[in-house]
């Protein structure tokens, strides 16, 4: 324990330049992903003929290996942050797409044509009615994808792109225990902290007539 108190002491300076790193660059994956995933999660609910075809390319790019994913992407962006990020940003992408769609597609469909009835135009429903009654399972699925993202942003050490994962795999290969228990914690401490703000954000979204039933 002594150990790792003087580990954190020593090389404090670098484990708060690999935490930014680690956030920023999950941050910017998800963020991307998000606003990728939900227009397209909501066209798909317009276009039933392709949704099999485009969830289930998102389902296989998420069934990659982590590692052969970030290879993959050495040849096409090279080493760094900006291949990492890609790699993050698809794999984020699934579990946001998924919510969207299933979120938007389980409003009462007796809502929607009393809707209709009154006269409201389509982009009229979606904003004032599917969209609010669907938003909190649609943010269950960012604050998913804001905690694997998180976790699997550890791999974008091995391409150079920084982050936490430096001191895990620097650790591993120099065995060094504080040094890898140090990048453990704080990527655990990192999730932590992302799944307390994304969960208020989830509840703050939610109409207050859904967040007993769909506050999770």
């Amino acid at each position: 324990m002594s150990g790792f108190i003087q580990f954190l002491t020593d090389r404090y300076d670098l484990v708060l330049r690999l935490l930014w790193e680690h956030s920023y660059i999950s941050l910017i994956a998800v963020v991307a992903g998000f606003l990728i995933a939900v227009p397209l999660g909501i066209l798909l609910t317009r276009t039933e003929k392709i949704n099999t075809y485009v969830i289930g390319f998102v389902n296989i790019l998420q069934t990659l290996p982590s590692l052969a994913l970030l290879g993959l992407m050495i040849p096409l962006l090279g080493i760094g942050a900006v291949p990492a990020i890609v790699a993050l940003f698809l794999y984020s992408l699934l579990p946001m797409l998924r919510n969207t769609y299933t979120g938007i597609r389980e409003v009462d469909p007796a809502l929607i044509e009393a809707a209709r009835g009154m006269g409201m135009t389509s982009f009229q429903i979606l904003w004032k009615i599917e969209l609010p009654m669907a938003i909190s399972i649609i943010m269950g699925g960012f604050r998913t994808a804001t905690i694997y993202t998180i976790s699997w942003a550890t791999l974008a050490a091995v391409i150079g792109g920084g982050g936490l994962g430096y001191l895990v795999f620097t650790g591993l290969g120099l065995a060094n225990d504080n040094m890898m228990i140090t990048g453990a914690l704080a990527t655990a401490m990192l999730a932590t902290i992302a799944d307390l703000l994304t969960r208020n954000i989830q509840k703050m979204c939610t109409p207050k007539g859904l967040k007993i039933k769909r506050a999770d």
